[in-house]
């Protein structure tokens, strides 16, 4: 992913990416291909500020960023929507917290009901998983407190299918 989204913006890094995460290992392997970029001379040394966005319901990185630790312990009793979140053990989770902490980066959770609401802000009438709608709801929280900023490339992921939630779609959610 790393590889492909420099190349998509013209070898130019946006300043932040905003990553629903589960197990981590999409913002694992970004951060690593943003170093092996730079040993090519493909890419210069700035990097985006990585953020982790995870639903409350199960948030062992955001927990254990927040509390300044190495590792994440498990979260006991996981319980969201985002099928791709519910994630107890991050296997790679010291990874994730030290690319968040070297890029200057942060750990967001958002509601499942949020991120619901990123669900429609980013469908429009269609269907948007909840992974995707996690994103949707952080930046927008991040942006209300200042930590994104307009004249910033934000970019925002979405990992999931809304095909995979059909049933969440049906009941009018």
């Amino acid at each position: 992913m790393g590889y492909e989204l420099a190349e998509q913006l013209g070898w130019r890094l946006p300043d932040v990416i905003v990553y629903p995460t589960g197990g981590g290992t999409g913002l694992i392997g970004m951060a690593k291909a943003f170093d092996e970029l730079e040993e090519l001379g493909w890419i210069g040394p700035a990097r985006p500020r990585l953020v982790t966005v995870q639903c409350d319901g199960c948030a062992p990185l955001v927990r254990a960023f927040t509390a300044g630790e190495e590792f994440a312990a498990p979260w006991e009793g996981a319980a969201t929507l985002a099928d791709g979140l519910r994630v107890p053990s991050a296997v790679g989770d010291f990874l994730v917290l030290r690319a968040l902490r070297a890029s200057c980066g942060a750990a967001v959770a958002v509601t499942d009901a949020d991120a619901l609401a990123g669900c429609a802000l980013l469908a429009r009438g269609g269907s948007s998983p909840p992974e995707g709608g996690a994103t949707a709801a952080a930046a927008r929280d991040l942006a209300a407190a200042g930590r994104l900023h307009p004249e910033e490339t934000v970019l925002l992921f979405n990992t999931g299918s809304g095909h995979k939630y059909a049933h969440l779609w049906a009941g009018g959610a």
